[in-house]
C-alpha cells in the first residue's frame, strides 16, 4: 500500500483513460484516495469484495451525507450529486424504506410488454428523423432522446419541458460549476409537475407517487421523482451509447448488425462489467471511527464505490462463454439495500432500443476513428459526448405490429442505486 496525493477523477484525462487511473490507484490497496472536484477528496473502493462489504453493511455505514457536507464549500460542483436531500438515496432505516417503497411500488405497475412496445414506438419515431440522412449522432439523436420520450410518458412531463429535463440531469451529473443551476432547473420542472398532479391526478407515474400509502408531502414527492428521473435517464442513455460503441468497434459483433451470433444483450452485459454507465457512485459514510479492509476510517468520511474498478477484478476476458456462472455478478446496479430497484426495466429499454436501431440500419459503421471519440468528463459517469455513424439512407421506417406509434402522452416506468 502506498500514500500520496489523491488522483483527480475529473477533467479530460480521467474521462479519456479511466482504466489507467484505476490501475494506478491499485497501488494504494482496496481503498484509494481520489479528488472528485477541486478540494473535495474521498476514498474510492476499488476492490470487489470490499465494495460488496460496504454496500451490504448498513450497520457500520450511513447514506446520510450531512456531517460530511458541512466540511465542503456550499458552492462545490459536487453537491448536486452528493449533497443531502430527503430521498431514498440519502436516507437510512425506516425513512429509506418509506421512500424506496414509493419508488419500487410505482415502478412495479409498469407491464413489461407495454414498456417494450413504448420503447419500440419511440425508437421508430426517432429513426424517421434521421434514417434518410445516411448519418447520425447516436448519442444526441437516439440514445439521449429515446429514454427521455419513455420517461416523459411515464411521468406525464409536457413536451415543452423535455430540453430542460435533459439539460438539468446532464448538468448535475457533469459536476461542473453549472451543476447547481442545472439541478435547480430540474427541480423547478418537477415542482410544477407535482403541483399540476396534486390538482388533477392522471394515470401516470407522478400521480402514483402522490397517491402512494407512504404519504409523501410535496417536497418529498418532488425529490423522489427527481431522483428517479436522474437515476433512470442518464444511466440508460450511457448504457445504450456504450453498448452501441462496442457493437460498432468489436469484431465479434460485426455479424450482429446483420442478425449474427452476438446479441444486444451480450453487448449490454459486457458494458455493465467493463464500462458501466455510472462508473463511481454509492456514497457511504462510516458511523464511527473504524478499520475497513486495512485502512483506518474516520466517522463521516466520504467513501465511493468504483463499480468499474471493482468489476475488473472478477471479469473474465471478453470472448469467453457468455453463459458462464457469475455473468450477472457485476456491480453496475450496486448491491445491498440501496441496489437499483429497476434493473429489469432498464435492461428492457436498452435491449429494445438497440435491437430496433440495428434491425433498421444494419450497415451502420462508425464515422470516425475510435481514438477520436470524446468522453464527457466527470467523476461519476462513463458517457460518450458523441457517437457519429454513417449508413445507407433508409427511405421508410417499418411500422411495428401495433401500427403507427401512439402519442408520447400514453402512460405506463426506471434505474440506478436508491
Amino acid at each position: 500500500m502506498t500514500t500520496g496525493a489523491p488522483l483527480a477523477l475529473y477533467g479530460p484525462d480521467f474521462a479519456a483513460d479511466p482504466a489507467g487511473h484505476y490501475r494506478r490507484l491499485r497501488a494504494h490497496g482496496p481503498l484509494a484516495p481520489v479528488e472528485l472536484a477541486p478540494g473535495v477528496e474521498a476514498l474510492l473502493v476499488i476492490d470487489y469484495q470490499a465494495a460488496l462489504d460496504l454496500l451490504r453493511d448498513a450497520d457500520s455505514f450511513s447514506k446520510d451525507p450531512r456531517g460530511w457536507q458541512a466540511t465542503v464549500p456550499p458552492d462545490s460542483p459536487i453537491l448536486p450529486m452528493l449533497g443531502y436531500r430527503p430521498t431514498a438515496l440519502f436516507s437510512d432505516g425506516e425513512t429509506h424504506a418509506r421512500y424506496r417503497a414509493a419508488i419500487t411500488d410505482s415502478l412495479a405497475m409498469i407491464e413489461p410488454h407495454v414498456l417494450q412496445r413504448q420503447v419500440a414506438d419511440a425508437a421508430r419515431l426517432l429513426l424517421r428523423d434521421f434514417a434518410g440522412a445516411g448519418e447520425a449522432d447516436l448519442v444526441a439523436q437516439y440514445a439521449r432522446q429515446l429514454p427521455l420520450r419513455v420517461f416523459n410518458s411515464w411521468f406525464g412531463v409536457p413536451d415543452t419541458d423535455s430540453d430542460r429535463l435533459v439539460a438539468g440531469i446532464a448538468g448535475m451529473v457533469n459536476s461542473t460549476q453549472d451543476a447547481a443551476a442545472a439541478y435547480a432547473d430540474l427541480v423547478a420542472v418537477v415542482t410544477r409537475l407535482v403541483a399540476d398532479r396534486r390538482a388533477a391526478p392522471r394515470r401516470d407515474l407522478t400521480s402514483w407517487f402522490l397517491a402512494h400509502p407512504a404519504g409523501l408531502d410535496n417536497d418529498e414527492a418532488i425529490r423522489q421523482i427527481t431522483l428517479t428521473m436522474s437515476a433512470g435517464h442518464e444511466p440508460s442513455t450511457n448504457l445504450i451509447g456504450n453498448a452501441l460503441l462496442r457493437m460498432l468497434t468489436d469484431p465479434r459483433y460485426a455479424g450482429s448488425l446483420y442478425g449474427g451470433a452476438m446479441t444486444a444483450h451480450q453487448a449490454i452485459t459486457e458494458v455493465l462489467w467493463e464500462d458501466p454507465p455510472f462508473a463511481n457512485f454509492s456514497a457511504h459514510y462510516p458511523r464511527r471511527d473504524m478499520e475497513f479492509h486495512g485502512r483506518r476510517l474516520r466517522a463521516g468520511q466520504l467513501l465511493l464505490v468504483s463499480y468499474a474498478a471493482a468489476n475488473s477484478q472478477t471479469r473474465t476476458p471478453a470472448g469467453d462463454d457468455p453463459a458462464r456462472a457469475g455473468e450477472n455478478a457485476h456491480l453496475a446496479w450496486a448491491a445491498g439495500p440501496h441496489g437499483c430497484p429497476a434493473r429489469q426495466p432498464a435492461l428492457l429499454i436498452a435491449i429494445t432500443a438497440i435491437e430496433q436501431l440495428t434491425s433498421h440500419l444494419s450497415d451502420m459503421e462508425l464515422a470516425t476513428e475510435p481514438s477520436e471519440l470524446v468522453w464527457r468528463p466527470g467523476p461519476f459517469h462513463r458517457a460518450l459526448a458523441r457517437l457519429p455513424v454513417r449508413f445507407s439512407p433508409l427511405a421508410v421506417v417499418a411500422e411495428g405490429p401495433q401500427g403507427p406509434s401512439p402519442s408520447s402522452r400514453s402512460t405506463s416506468v426506471p434505474a440506478a442505486p436508491v
